[in-house]
Parts: structure tokens; C-alpha cells; sequence
């Protein structure tokens, strides 16, 4: 089994939820974003809110261990990581979502915001798994 930095992986979660927060706020991109989702943001959020948040965190921390496990060979340098980091998030995920955004017909936005988030999210946990080995 290969070795993992648990550490690692949950500050590659952290980081990538905190990403979202800042990536989906009113300084940068969640007018569009709902706009483009058809999601009204009108009012404060949900009850549900809280757990759509631990959720998320919960599937940021299994995508970050996924990716460890990805990086975990002995030969991993950092430019390695961050390079297949950003392939797996613009080469897999972005792709796939654009995929289902086709059949959804969402706007293009749709996944240029989204993808970007990913593809950004993936290489910054790619840079803080390939540092702390």
C-alpha cells in the first residue's frame, strides 16, 4: 500500500473548500454562477445549507485522498503533480461536466466557472500533495 500524508490530504481538502468559498462568493463569480446554474440566491440560505457544506467538505477530503493515492509513487516531484493534477481536473473532470452540461443545456458559463474551480481546486491540492510527501 502505497504511503500516504494524511496531513497533506486533509489540508489539500481544507484548501480546495476554501477555494470554493472565495470562487463563489460576491467578489468573484456567484452571480454568475447562479445565474447560469437557474439557481435564485434570493435570501439567506436553506436549513439544508449546513449539510450541503459538510458534504462538500467530506467529498473534497475523499477527492483529495484519491489524488494522494494518484501521486503516491516514489518518484512523484512536485511539477509532476501539480501538471497531473490540473490534467485530471480540465482533462476529466471539466470534460465530464461539460458533457453532462450538454445534456442539461446549460449556458457555457455553466462550465467555464465550475470547470475552473475544479481545474484550479485540483491543482492546488496537487501543489500541497506534491510538497508534503
Amino acid at each position: 500500500m502505497p504511503q500516504i500524508n494524511w496531513f497533506a490530504v486533509i489540508a489539500a481538502a481544507v484548501a480546495m473548500f476554501a477555494l470554493g468559498a472565495v470562487w463563489y462568493s460576491p467578489a468573484l463569480f456567484v452571480k454568475q454562477w447562479a445565474k447560469a446554474a437557474g439557481i435564485n440566491r434570493e435570501g439567506p440560505p436553506g436549513p439544508g445549507f449546513v449539510w450541503i457544506m459538510v458534504g462538500a467538505f467530506v467529498l473534497n477530503l475523499i477527492m483529495a485522498a484519491n489524488l494522494a493515492f494518484f501521486l503516491a509513487g516514489p518518484t512523484t516531484t512536485l511539477g509532476f503533480a501539480i501538471g497531473a493534477s490540473v490534467a485530471a481536473g480540465l482533462g476529466w473532470v471539466t470534460l465530464s461536466l461539460w458533457i453532462v452540461s450538454l445534456f442539461e443545456q446549460r449556458p457555457f458559463t455553466y462550465v467555464l466557472i465550475n470547470g475552473g474551480y475544479l481545474t484550479v481546486g485540483f491543482a492546488l491540492m496537487g501543489l500541497i500533495l506534491g510538497m508534503w510527501r
